[in-house]
């Protein structure tokens, strides 16, 4: 029995200290250690995805599925159709001769829709510009543009951008009117950088010579894959006898093959996907550029790009010109991206925003220095507590 009453006060002594402990503890910080518990080395807080098909007509069915085929893994991975900009001629679906109107296939046997469920298709047609591409990555749209068809990213945003269509060494044609070059989209990234409009970059290209439309990067934080050297086509994979046509690229057919293993939670890495590469397979040399990327491959993982992300960032106490301090915290999901407008007058307005997107507002720096005092109050009171406790322990031993 001796050493049960022992034991309880031990209890009681160690329950005091953790107490103390976590009054003592800055309300800051407990915030902070609380939304940022989830943040990976990547630093970003929402991911965006960038979906373009080039080409049009039937007889590039294919160029069609694949895109369809990364969106409907994106969007099984958490990123939701508002953080999704999808670019399609959108002439494959209901054209006269396909024999499953309103589908669209990626394999053999037709197991699986990608066309009609629940797509949202942002440019269509004759929208799929060259000029309409770089106008929506740097941000240099009409104030006309819908938020649908802007991409509202920001600095803490990972962005992953998939084309497909017919290319050549260092170019891609755009529904074979006109061409982006490797130079036009280094530019535009480099834009991008300069407006702090990515915190990282996945680029991913599957067209004929595909590894060329990345080797004039030069802006940082870019990892970049392409489907094939210069020099190589990039070929399909396998024909629908009823279709008519080649219904997938082999690359992007390998690529949502492997990604089929992949779940929100997963922790595969890039360099786990670009290792299952097999060019006897796929039969062209994919290729992988990675020395403008910042983290090692094997820390960066497949979700950092093709996943949705709930974190939160937490913004330092700043002063305005009226002596108002005001901590805010932005939290960023999936479902709720909050960064600023580009055409909102609250964007060029430094005394203004969106109250509905700060979680806690601080109004006056009284009340934030009355803060202060009360945490010291209660730290000392825990201090003087443990200390009574450890005084009584001690006598009753």
């Amino acid at each position: 029995m001796h050493w049960l009453q022992h034991l309880s006060r031990h209890c009681l002594l160690l329950l005091a200290c953790l107490s103390a402990l976590t009054l003592a503890i800055p309300q800051e910080e407990r915030v902070s250690n609380f939304f940022g518990r989830h943040t990976g080395t990547s630093g970003h807080t929402n991911n965006w995805a960038v979906l373009v098909c080039a080409s049009r007509y039937w007889f590039n069915y294919r160029h069609m599925a694949n895109a369809l085929g990364m969106y409907r893994t994106v969007k099984r991975l958490g990123i939701p159709d508002s953080n999704i900009i999808l670019m399609l001629a959108d002439d494959t679906a209901c054209n006269a001769r396909n024999q499953f109107p309103g589908s669209v296939y990626a394999k053999a046997g037709r197991h699986l829709d990608l066309y009609g469920d629940n797509i949202e298709v942002d440019y269509r047609g004759y929208e799929v510009t060259v000029e309409n591409f770089i106008r929506l990555l740097t941000g240099r749209v009409d104030p006309s543009v819908p938020r649908s068809k802007r991409l509202l990213t920001d600095d803490r945003s990972n962005i992953f951008v998939y084309m497909t269509g017919h290319g050549g060494n260092e170019f891609l044609k755009f529904q074979d009117n006109e061409e982006i070059s490797a130079f036009d989209i280094a530019d535009a990234f480099e834009q991008m950088w300069q407006k702090k409009r990515y915190n990282e970059i996945l680029f991913m290209i599957d067209t004929c010579q595909a590894n060329t439309m990345y080797s004039q990067f030069y802006s940082p934080n870019i990892l970049a894959t392409g489907s094939s050297e210069i020099g190589e086509n990039s070929y399909s994979h396998e024909n629908d006898n009823d279709i008519g046509v080649s219904v997938i690229d082999s690359y992007t057919h390998f690529v949502l093959e492997f990604m089929e293993g992949i779940n929100k939670t997963s922790q595969v890495s890039m360099q786990d996907l670009f290792s299952s590469y097999d060019p006897v397979k796929i039969r062209s040399h994919p290729g992988v550029r990675s020395d403008l990327f910042q983290r090692p491959l094997e820390s960066a993982l497949i979700t950092d790009f093709f996943g949705g992300v709930s974190q939160a960032e937490i913004f330092p106490v700043i002063e305005d010109a009226d002596t108002t301090t005001q901590h805010i915290i932005r939290v960023s999901s999936p479902d709720h991206v909050v960064p600023p407008d580009p055409v909102s007058p609250q964007a060029h307005n430094g005394q203004d925003f969106d109250k509905a997107n700060a979680t806690a507002v601080m109004p006056q720096k009284d009340a934030v220095a009355l803060d202060v005092r009360w945490r010291d109050i209660r730290k000392w009171t825990s201090i003087v507590i443990v200390g009574f406790l450890v005084g009584w322990v001690s006598l009753v031993r």
